[in-house]
């Protein structure tokens, strides 16, 4: 058996598959349908909407199988997602990457697979939609153009998602999908009796930093303010760019020291990023944040503006 080798761009294609908060996410029949059409088209056993994690595969839609996911080192889409085109195995057992795969050897007892790699829109290659059958199969032009076509409409939907709910320049949650998010890890943290942290941020000077250095360059900041929020906080924290300049973070289950060290690391963080760029400018912001505990809880809305009214103040008090 050949394990799958990394693609060039995993870290991209990571951070893009986990801003769409799709994995582990529940069946959607925008999903479901196409695996049904390319299940009942080609009159195979088994279709598969898969998505390549860092060390799974996890079906967002599957037909016929009942696993939820399968290790990536033996995954036959982990090869997938390393092309441009269908990835096809007529006879897995008369090939060396697969012969002795446990997935081959043992159930579902794969021979046939195909898959598609689902692309978005940075180029990175998400997952498939895939087909698998117990009995070796060829598929004609016809049928790949088919299976092709059926992927295009799968990656329409995952784009959908995307512009929907992420920010297309930082690739990170928009209001809308940050709005969903928080909305639920408030709900989680009332059932389970826990404290709840807002931060907002404003990037300071960010106008003149358009105006003397151009968008392009605006843009290139925003992007390394990103950087260094992914670099902060944690998976379990939300965060997203709400606005032009405007950032916001929710935490969950921390306490003061807690928020007060990510606010010393991000301060830190940004500093080294600053020092070492010498590009003219600092990248500089204030914040407002504020905490609320289990019995507290407001809506996020809500939690959002006061935590911009401390930001505000904050700002106010720097212009002095």
């Amino acid at each position: 058996m050949i394990s799958p080798e990394i693609p060039e761009d995993e870290q991209r294609r990571l951070e893009t598959l986990r801003a769409l908060k799709i994995l582990d996410s529940a069946p959607e029949e925008r999903f479901d349908r196409l695996t049904r059409m390319a299940k009942r088209m080609f009159g195979v056993p088994i279709s598969l909407v898969s998505l390549v994690d860092s060390d799974r595969q996890w079906f967002k839609s599957k037909q016929g199988l009942d696993a939820e996911e399968t290790p990536r080192d033996i995954s036959f889409c982990g090869h997938a997602i390393l092309g441009e085109g269908a990835f096809i195995i007529p006879n897995a057992l008369d090939d060396e990457r697969f012969k002795d795969n446990p997935l081959v050897l043992e159930a579902p007892n794969i021979r046939f697979y195909a898959g598609c790699p689902l692309k978005v829109s940075n180029g990175s290659k998400l997952g498939t939609l895939c087909l698998i059958d117990k009995e070796p199969r060829e598929l004609d032009e016809e049928d790949i153009q088919l299976l092709t076509d059926l992927a295009a409409m799968a990656e329409q939907e995952i784009a959908a998602i995307q512009l929907a709910t992420l920010d297309e320049l930082t690739m990170i949650s928009n209001r809308r999908g940050f709005m969903t998010l928080a909305e639920h890890t408030v709900n989680l943290c009332k059932r389970k009796k826990l404290p709840v942290t807002v931060m907002l941020f404003d990037l300071d000077k960010f106008k003149p930093i358009n105006d003397t250095y151009g968008h392009a360059e605006g843009d290139r900041a925003l992007i390394t303010f990103t950087n260094v929020m992914r670099e902060v906080f944690r998976e379990s924290d939300v965060f997203a760019r709400i606005g032009g300049d405007e950032f916001v973070a929710l935490l969950s289950d921390t306490d003061d020291a807690a928020v007060q060290q990510v606010l010393e690391r991000l301060a830190a963080n940004l500093d080294e990023v600053n020092q070492a760029a010498q590009r003219g400018y600092d990248i500089e912001y204030s914040v407002g944040h504020i905490s609320f505990s289990a019995d507290h809880l407001i809506s996020v809305e809500e939690m959002m503006a006061e935590a911009d009214k401390l930001m505000y103040e904050q700002k106010k008090n720097a212009s002095r």
